[in-house]
């Protein structure tokens, strides 16, 4: 935390209370906290921290509660933005941080049972097929032109949020905002690939230049030639991998396929911000957006050709070309390693990471503060189309319960818009470097610091950003899907299943959960209605996923050159 920060909130805390909220309280906020690093002049800064003081005047006092998941730009946000909230407005506001799965846990458990147990979630926006069709949930669309209209912030702007096709629903109602966004992208050692010698005995070994790949067969050479390779002359010690990624039976093996692994290889079809009909669970839909079946022989595409060639890739290379221990690591534990300077290439690496891939000392980074490392975008696989999406965006979003009363709705609303204002949203960004505005994607303090951050900015900043998104509408009920994931996908992950065992076992989990909700009947008429089941040939014969198998699944490598891609993006 900010240390003139933490002792400036401590001060205002202690005048702080019901009767104390004004404008020296936010100007002192202003000073020590935000500065310059804002897209809004200091006169539109205090405009917005006027509005703030007065639309929370009726519900100064109370305590209100929210919760999110703990990554460094919530931590920022309950640490430092809460307290000033607090300071400023006189509502009390406690923001927790709890795992992921727990904050999903939180969610279902009010959902079932319309306990109001937090005011206000930081809910990922993969839940959006859930939100949209439970209807347990705001949509923000009439909540801003109804309850919510005397505590919507005038310049909240939803046109600069660069997510919000992603907290969209099929009806055109916007249910989340969001907070903080990530992509899953390619990341690579710059140094090593621009070394004169790396080149040249690429070059000889593979007839090809060595640089970002643009497919999987350019990555898995490229993995090939850095595992075990002698990098002395370039003063690495110890032993070198070719790929990093974790395989164990977790929760967090999930994530590890539903963030688009299966887009990745080409499994579903075109569209933005996900494919129609087929998205990257495999799960097809019907012209109402009614999911209708999740195994090939539905229309669907979870146990497809292209989905058993994902997996079995991702196996192979664990197996061959990354550290033994990684195969019984989390997603958690495999994080840091990159960073500790073995890893030649991630093709699955959150740029949430970035953060802490750019400390200084790291043996990732240089003495003048620049990275050695660079992230560009994801390489597709042999049945990957034009028009598919090429990887995962993590989009978490602030979502209002109908169950919590509407003046706690009201007052965390507000605080939702404090932390996702353009007073404070550059300097949350350069904390926790999770861009959400296009204004601060484009603020010159980030210009400034792009050479810093190894791609990230040059990646937002590009049309290629638009490729990686999160779980589309296409998933009816994410906590009860998502969990069947990691525990099929584990199966073959360890060798108990080969991957079409456990992709046909998975598809058949998802049909009987979307069975269950057709029966039920508690999404209406938007849930669920299953397709009669045909022979696969039948939907190989169709326009579109599920695809046929290709008889060869090698195609020729290709390689681009990361200083050419950067200047197409300019």
């Amino acid at each position: 935390m900010n240390l003139k920060l933490r002792s400036t909130t401590a001060a205002l805390l202690v005048l702080a209370g019901p009767a104390f909220a004004d404008m020296e309280a936010a100007r002192a906020f202003l000073d020590a906290e935000i500065g310059d690093m804002s897209s809004l002049t200091r006169a539109e800064q205090e405009a917005e921290m006027q509005f703030f003081i007065d639309a929370a005047e009726p519900f100064r006092g109370m305590d209100i509660k929210v919760v999110s998941e703990t990554i460094t730009t919530h931590e920022y946000e309950s640490q430092v933005l809460a307290p000033a909230f607090t300071a400023i407005t006189g509502i009390e506001v406690t923001h927790d941080l709890i795992g992921e799965g727990d904050v999903v846990e939180k969610l279902q458990t009010q959902m079932q049972s319309g306990e109001n147990i937090y005011d206000a979630y930081i809910n990922d926006s993969d839940l959006i097929g859930t939100h949209w069709r439970y209807q347990q949930v705001r949509n923000l669309t009439d909540w801003i032109e109804g309850e919510g209209a005397a505590v919507t912030l005038p310049t909240l702007d939803l046109d600069d949020f660069i997510g919000l096709s992603f907290t969209t629903g099929p009806d055109g109602k916007v249910y989340q905002l969001p907070t903080q966004q990530f992509a899953n992208l390619y990341w690579f050692r710059y140094d090593w690939f621009n070394d004169e010698k790396n080149k040249a005995d690429f070059q000889e070994q593979f007839g090809y230049e060595l640089g970002v790949p643009v497919n999987w067969s350019a990555y898995e050479d490229i993995a090939e030639f850095f595992t075990g390779r002698d990098l002395s002359h370039m003063g690495v010690e110890g032993e070198v991998f070719g790929n990093m990624d974790y395989g164990k039976k977790d929760p967090s093996l999930g994530w590890r396929y539903t963030d688009a692994w299966m887009s990745m290889a080409g499994m579903g079809d075109a569209g933005e911000p996900n494919g129609l009909p087929v998205d990257e669970w495999g799960i097809r839909v019907n012209e109402n957006s009614q999911p209708v079946g999740s195994c090939v022989d539905r229309g669907g595409a979870t146990n497809s050709p292209a989905a058993v060639y994902a997996v079995e890739k991702a196996i192979e290379w664990l197996e061959k070309y990354t550290p033994p221990a990684a195969a019984g690591m989390t997603f958690s534990e495999a994080g840091p390693i990159p960073a500790q300077g073995n890893i030649a290439q991630q093709m699955f690496w959150y740029t949430a990471f970035t953060a802490d891939t750019v400390k200084p000392g790291l043996p990732v980074m240089n003495e003048d503060g620049t990275p050695k490392w660079r992230m560009a975008p994801s390489p597709h696989g042999v049945y990957w189309k034009e028009g598919q999406k090429v990887g995962y965006q993590d989009a978490g979003s602030w979502t209002l319960m109908k169950s919590t009363p509407v003046d706690r709705a009201q007052a965390a609303w507000l605080y939702a818009q404090f932390v996702t204002s353009k007073t404070v949203d550059v300097k949350k960004s350069h904390v926790g470097l999770t861009f959400i505005r296009e204004s601060t994607v484009q603020h010159d303090s980030f210009t400034e610091r792009a050479d810093k951050l190894g791609g990230l900015v040059e990646f937002y900043r590009s049309p290629a950003r638009v490729q990686w998104s999160p779980t589309g509408t296409n998933v009816p009920d994410y906590p009860k899907l998502a969990q069947l994931w990691w525990q099929n996908i584990g199966d073959a992950m360890s060798g108990a299943k080969t991957a079409q065992e456990a992709l046909d076992a998975l598809c058949e989990d998802q049909e009987r959960v979307l069975e269950r909700l057709e029966r039920a009947g508690i999404q209406g008429d938007i849930g669920p209605k299953m397709n009669e089941e045909r022979d696969a040939q039948y939907w190989f014969d169709q326009p579109g996923a599920p695809y046929p198998p290709l008889e060869n699944e090698d195609e020729e490598p290709k390689t681009v050159s990361y200083d050419e891609l950067i200047a197409s993006w300019k």
